[in-house]
């Protein structure tokens, strides 16, 4: 089994979006078995949305965690907020959001919220390898 972790900065910007997608892109290709390029698109698509999804709903401290098992791929983002997500009316017409969220749980196998006593939250999607 192939693991890793990626933390990225306090940073309250587009380049930490960059930088994780760029960072799982760097995880994927350096598995011994990589998945083909769909599955790693779908990949870096659910790093990208929860990624910004923290930034922007979360106070922005945040951490990635990537782990390759067998046959999927788990996407971890910790954040420090104790909100716990909601799904909204996705807005089709003012771009305020709320596509996301939905999106992540069509395209991922499973995924869960865990609260942690200290105040923050792990938002977790695994994904078919």
């Amino acid at each position: 089994m192939d693991t890793t972790s990626v933390n990225l900065a306090t940073a309250r910007s587009a380049a930490s979006v960059a930088g994780a997608r760029g960072g799982t892109r760097d995880f994927l290709d350096r598995l011994v078995r990589p998945p083909a390029a769909e599955t790693a698109d779908t990949v870096v698509l659910v790093v990208s949305e929860l990624v910004t999804n923290a930034l922007r709903h979360a106070g922005g401290t945040f951490a990635l965690a990537l782990t390759a098992h067998p046959d999927s791929i788990e996407v971890a983002v910790h954040d420090t907020s104790p909100q716990t997500p909601r799904m909204r009316t996705p807005d089709l017409n003012g771009g305020t959001g709320g596509l996301g969220r939905p999106m992540v749980n069509r395209l991922a196998r499973a995924t869960t919220v865990t609260r942690w006593p200290s105040g923050g939250k792990t938002i977790r999607a695994v994904l078919p390898r």
